[in-house]
């Protein structure tokens, strides 16, 4: 991992910060006149300069789907979270389009968004979307392959119809590769986030996530064969959290703080997911069904606690990982070369909100 950087929060014992939580309430609060007081966390100096940062827009990767690193920014805004450590976070849902996200970061039109793994990172890097990974929460590939209870063997997807939602993911591409599939012979086409089209053969594989499309053809009834690419010693990440790297020097409070606040309401939906679930529900305009929701939350956090080695903060980046995960991505022609991954990954302001492998929340009182 990089090393750490000495840069460390300025936070308030509790005794202060109770005493600094009236002062505080309304110079870091809401804006509206019905806006809700919160307890402020920090000190005055660094509820401003978090201040000075101004809006920060958070882009999600689909609408409001509970997914790790979505649910939990949805949840800090609802908890009062990010208002304790004067954040104005705005959540800007997005369509599925990630290298589209990774641009708004790029170009400082967002702030933070969340890309599906490091590989990802990397794909962006080559577009020339300046983009920094600032948390990597889930350590083994998200990805997975969903196939008909007809193929049993991976190659014989040869000559067949793959669907995928906008490219096909390279823990599944080094999957079929390993398996020994052409996978130049293997027809793929964008299918996208239905898949009923694989039991009704309109495809005959279909690339998803692990916890969303096998729940939705559970709920359907219909039978189906799940591929995991760690079965065929593949590696992989899901829910990088990213910020743009000038942006995140410039303010590196607000980043650290992002995070924090971030990780608390991770704890806080551990065991309140249906709660954390009903706020995404809140800000869902066109339905949300609240129960598929709930098995999303569920199976990635149940992913992130298990893939985060003891003594590990959530969050970790482990560089030779990423390196092993980058190499899948050189295998299969996706990169050239495997780049320096230093100045793609950055965890300083992760580790500066932590003390080992808790996470450091200022009581306010």
């Amino acid at each position: 991992m990089p090393v750490p950087s000495q840069r460390r929060s300025r936070l308030l014992g509790p005794a202060a910060a109770l005493a600094a939580t009236a002062l505080l309430a309304t110079a870091c609060g809401g804006d509206g006149d019905d806006a809700p007081e919160v307890a402020v966390a920090i000190d005055q100096e660094r509820c401003d300069t978090n201040r000075e940062a101004g809006p920060i827009t958070f882009v999600t990767g689909y609408h409001y789907q509970a997914s790790v690193t979505q649910l939990e920014v949805i949840a800090a805004d609802a908890l009062g979270y990010f208002d304790a450590l004067c954040l104005d976070v705005e959540i800007q849902p997005g369509n599925g389009d990630l290298m589209g996200n990774a641009q708004l970061v790029s170009a400082g039109t967002a702030r933070f968004t969340a890309m599906s793994n490091e590989a990802e990172v990397l794909q962006a890097d080559t577009r020339d979307h300046g983009i920094v990974g600032v948390a990597t929460y889930g350590h083994v590939p998200i990805s997975t392959l969903l196939t008909g209870s007809g193929i049993d063997d991976l190659t014989e997807l040869e000559g067949r119809t793959l669907g995928h939602q906008s490219m096909l993911p390279a823990p599944v591409e080094a999957m079929l590769v390993e398996a020994g599939v052409d996978v130049d012979s293997v027809e793929q086409v964008e299918a996208g986030y239905d898949p009923s089209v694989l039991p009704r053969d309109q495809v005959q594989a279909l690339t998803g996530f692990r916890s969303n499309e096998p729940h939705r053809l559970d709920d359907l009834g219909e039978e189906y064969t799940q591929w995991l690419p760690e079965d065929f010693g593949v590696v992989g990440s899901f829910g990088v959290m990213v910020t743009g790297p000038a942006w995140a020097e410039e303010h590196p409070t607000a980043t650290e703080d992002f995070l924090r606040a971030v990780g608390h309401a991770f704890d806080h939906c551990q065991d309140a997911g249906e709660e954390c679930v009903g706020y995404a529900a809140e800000l869902d305009q066109a339905g949300y069904d609240t129960e598929h929701n709930l098995k999303v939350w569920e199976t990635e956090r149940e992913l992130v606690v298990s893939s985060t080695p003891e003594g590990e903060p959530r969050g970790f980046v482990d560089l030779d990982l990423t390196e092993r995960e980058a190499g899948t991505l050189v295998d299969n022609g996706e990169l050239d070369e495997i780049p320096e991954l230093t100045p793609l990954f950055d965890t300083r302001y992760l580790e500066a909100v932590h003390e080992g492998s808790d996470l450091v929340w200022p009581e306010s009182n």
